[in-house]
């Protein structure tokens, strides 16, 4: 009987580096990368960071803990040397929060300090946290990359008591007891407050602008 011909899969797609700290369910956000076709992977070794063509930190939780955590596992030197290195970033969650300077929630922890201001607590007068659907209203002018595409209007989900300051930097909103940061663009380093793992067909699309962004593709893999 001839040899059974094994077919081998390598891919050809650039590394997305979705940092693995050890905090949250890291896996929604590489999965869902994956879903789109990117070649999405947990990495806990900073040294294979430096090679990724795109990063993602994710984060859920208190901002003390996964600031600690981030810098434990010498991930924050990755984080900042990629972003140093131009290639698209994208926080989400906490770790959107974890690019600026510090937070309210832990005024003892410091943040990566991307991105200037401090991360506060929501409005008083709101249930905390939110935790539902909203709708983003896009700055005007901020020529969004991220939301490129996203329908009017657009419903994604939200879980946190947090959330950035109104900067020059945010480049969408929601209403909740006021305006409050949804997302945020300088260059190549995006972050939303929001989870696009968890915003359905909308939050796909937005992952998918992240993607275009790391491989210049339409984000799905080939054959």
């Amino acid at each position: 009987m001839p040899p059974v011909p094994v077919r081998l899969s390598i891919s050809l797609l650039p590394v997305i580096a979705v940092l693995d700290y050890g905090i949250g369910n890291l896996r929604s956000a590489e999965k869902a990368l994956q879903y789109l076709g990117a070649d999405a992977r947990l990495i806990d070794d900073p040294d294979r960071v430096a090679t990724a063509a795109g990063v993602v930190l994710p984060g859920v939780g208190a901002f003390g803990r996964c600031a600690q955590a981030l810098r434990a596992s010498g991930l924050d030197t990755a984080a900042r040397l990629a972003i140093d290195r131009g290639v698209p970033f994208l926080g989400i969650c906490v770790g959107f929060q974890l690019l600026y300077e510090g937070s309210d929630e832990d005024p003892t922890e410091s943040g990566l300090g991307i991105l200037a201001g401090t991360v506060r607590r929501l409005p008083d007068g709101v249930k905390h946290p939110q935790m539902q659907w909203n709708v983003l209203d896009l700055r005007p002018g901020s020529g969004s990359g991220l939301l490129r595409g996203a329908p009017r209007p657009a419903w994604v989900y939200f879980v946190h008591s947090y959330a950035p300051e109104l900067t020059g930097d945010t480049s969408s909103t929601c209403d909740y007891g006021g305006p409050v940061t949804a997302s945020a663009e300088r260059g190549p380093v995006w972050g939303t407050q929001f989870h696009p793992e968890k915003s359905g067909a909308v939050g796909l699309g937005i992952l998918d602008n992240f993607v275009r962004a790391v491989d210049g593709t339409s984000g799905r893999a080939t054959p």
